[in-house]
């Protein structure tokens, strides 16, 4: 019977580490691979002080997985992260904080069952399926107007590629994680928030296989204290991969709202992320129809840029309930860049958010 890789998980998951955990539940296992009767993997200690001093558990993991059947031959190499130097603070973070000792974006840990936290009512993931339309301005500005309808919101930037959640919200503090386990989320417009643009150097490319983005998302889920919440927005990345599949299978999500252009184009995108998140078992909530149309502060003259009443007429095709319309405007785009939604103030783009906050609120949504 051939020897498998979940096989030799298990059985490294039994090797215990000298201060507590295994090697699997502390994520010290690198580049298993399994070739036949072949094993090869590589502990990585976090410094090279503790790699050193467990020389003795490489040697018992490579005898235990050498004594399984099936295996012929192991290799098991030990290394360490080198010694980072301090980096210098970040903007907004205060003089001589430190960086939190966690580890973002490894291979996730195994977790049985769910991995919502118990403090969270509800969660609501605002995607697409196609960059571009507003997602993460939907996101921010819905948050931020269920917050001012007085529910304890939360809003998670999902996109891990992409992050602008920090930037639409004004943040850019690194979030304190004070025992290298947990992370304290930061607050802004009276929302909690979380992004991974907050723990990475914003000017650096986040380069990682899929594996690397789902370890991110279970940390950003069930690592951060979220403390209670009515709802948790998940602002999601374009497309129907890892992160969709991993917080509708793990995550247990109330459900979904699809954002779209009312332009073709977009709307394709949008109907093959109906079709994941229903087959995912992920209800729809509503389809938001953005960008619908263009006021001229100027003139007042009124355009329909993208079309306008596409994702209405898809909704009612689809049977699903269509949440209202968005328009596109400088104010809004400004707000954005500016670090203060435009849902925070004032005026016909505010009301707007407010009236679909409390559309959510009244449907039993939110």
């Amino acid at each position: 019977m051939a020897v498998t890789r979940s096989d030799i998980e298990a059985r490294l998951n039994k090797i215990e580490l000298p201060d507590g955990g295994s090697l699997m539940s502390r994520d010290w296992v690198r580049a298993l691979s399994v070739e036949g009767g072949e094993v090869r993997f590589v502990i990585e200690a976090p410094t090279p002080e503790i790699a050193r001093q467990i020389e003795g558990v490489r040697a018992a993991a490579e005898r235990a997985v050498a004594e399984m059947p099936g295996v012929t031959r192991v290799s098991a190499a030990l290394t360490a992260h080198a010694p980072s130097a301090k980096a210098p603070p970040r903007p907004g973070s205060g003089q001589g904080q430190e960086p939190p000792s966690l580890k973002i974006g490894g291979h996730p840990k195994p977790q049985e069952g769910s991995m919502k936290p118990a403090s969270v009512k509800s969660i609501v993931a605002v995607g697409s399926g196609k960059g571009g339309v507003g997602k993460s301005t939907v996101s921010s500005n819905l948050a931020v107007a269920l917050a001012r309808a007085g529910k304890k919101v939360g809003l998670l930037d999902a996109d891990i590629y992409g992050p602008s959640q920090p930037r639409m919200m004004g943040v850019s503090k690194r979030p304190a994680s004070p025992d290298g386990k947990t992370i304290e989320p930061l607050h802004a417009h009276g929302v909690t928030l979380m992004s991974i643009g907050l723990m990475l150097d914003p000017a650096k490319a986040v380069v990682w296989r899929g594996p690397m983005l789902m370890g991110a998302l279970q940390q950003m889920i069930s690592q951060v204290q979220w403390g209670e919440l009515d709802v948790l927005i998940v602002d999601l990345p374009p497309g129907t991969g890892d992160v969709q599949l991993t917080l509708c299978q793990k995550a247990e999500p109330s459900g979904a709202i699809i954002v779209s252009t009312p332009q073709d184009v977009a709307l394709l995108d949008a109907r093959k992320a109906m079709d994941m998140f229903s087959t995912l078992k992920t209800p729809i909530l509503g389809m938001i129809e953005n960008m619908s149309t263009y006021v001229c502060p100027e003139c007042g003259h009124e355009a329909q840029i993208f079309g306008h009443g596409g994702v209405k007429a898809e909704a009612e095709k689809m049977g699903l309930p269509f949440l209202g319309s968005l328009p596109i405007d400088l104010d809004t785009r400004m707000a954005g860049d500016s670090g203060t939604p435009i849902a925070a103030g004032d005026g016909p783009a505010a009301a707007a958010y407010a009236a679909l906050a409390q559309r959510l609120i009244d449907g039993g949504i939110v």
